[in-house]
């Protein structure tokens, strides 16, 4: 699952043709561990992320969430972290292509030829599965714990700014 912030007139240069040219990233990967309290949502999670990721400071930096926490997530939650990129900063977000996103893909009415091809791409690009700490070079780590995430509620202009 990847979520890229861009703006209008980049989007629109893509659209029209135009190459959409950047620097190597700065890469924070953001380790996932446990899994969500009883009574914790995924909007808590979303909130609770988005603040954190703000506090460390992940402005025009690639996000790359990792560890035995991520397959706790289900993928439209993935998706929701990933879309709020721009929210807490970053460039872009991106979480492994899993056993679970295949089995969303199927069970969303992708075709099997299509499932298929997903899962040998992200296979053969050394896509597949959450990376282990360590296994990636990382620029910065930071580590959230989904056990300590708890009810938050923010407003519809800051999401950061939450209770």
């Amino acid at each position: 699952v990847l979520g890229w912030g861009v703006g209008g007139i980049e989007a629109e240069a893509v659209m029209l043709g135009e190459p959409y040219t950047m620097p190597p990233p700065v890469v924070v990967g953001v380790e996932i561990v446990g899994t969500l309290a009883s009574g914790a949502t995924a909007t808590d999670l979303v909130l609770t992320i988005t603040r954190r990721l703000r506090e460390v400071g992940v402005v025009d930096r690639f996000v790359e969430f990792f560890g035995p926490g991520v397959s706790a997530l289900s993928v439209p939650d993935r998706a929701t972290i990933a879309n709020m990129c721009p929210e807490y900063g970053a460039t872009a977000a991106l979480f492994p292509i899993d056993e679970a996103t295949v089995a969303y893909l199927r069970g969303t009415g992708r075709p099997e030829t299509v499932v298929a091809r997903v899962e040998a791409y992200a296979r053969a690009q050394g896509l597949w599965g959450s990376p282990t700490p360590g296994a990636i070079d990382y620029d910065r780590v930071v580590s959230i714990d989904l056990g300590a995430i708890v009810p938050t509620i923010a407003g519809p202009r800051n999401p950061e700014e939450s209770v």
